[in-house]
C-alpha cells in the first residue's frame, strides 16, 4: 500500500510534468527545434502548438489516473478504535431514542 509520502510524490511529479511538457512544446516550436514545421503559416503553427500542449497535459493526467488505479485498494482496513467508538455512539443514540419514545 502506498504511503502518503509516495502519493504526494506522485502528485508533485504529475503536477510538474503538466507544466513542463506544454512549455517545452511551446519552446520547441518558438526555437524551430522540430524540423519540417517551419514551412507552416504562423496561424497553423499556433493551432498545432496549442493542440499538442493540451494533448500533453491530458496524457500526463491519464498516466496519473492509471498509476492511481494500479494501486491496491482491497487491503484497506478501518481503524478498530474508530469502529468501536462509532458502534458505541450508534448504540447510545438508539438507547436514547428508545427511552424518549416510551
Amino acid at each position: 500500500m502506498a504511503t502518503s509520502a509516495q502519493v504526494v510524490n506522485k502528485f508533485f511529479i504529475a503536477s510538474v510534468l503538466m507544466w513542463v511538457f506544454p512549455i517545452a512544446i511551446i519552446y520547441g516550436f518558438q526555437k524551430n527545434l522540430f524540423p519540417g514545421l517551419a514551412n507552416l503559416s504562423s496561424y497553423y503553427q499556433t493551432l498545432l502548438v496549442g493542440f499538442l500542449a493540451v494533448i500533453s497535459v491530458n496524457v500526463v493526467i491519464a498516466f496519473y489516473i492509471y498509476m492511481a488505479m494500479k494501486e491496491p485498494s482491497d487491503k484497506h482496513e478501518p481503524d478498530p478504535t474508530f469502529v468501536a467508538k462509532a458502534k458505541a455512539s450508534l448504540n447510545q443514540t438508539k438507547s436514547e431514542s428508545g427511552a424518549k419514545e416510551e
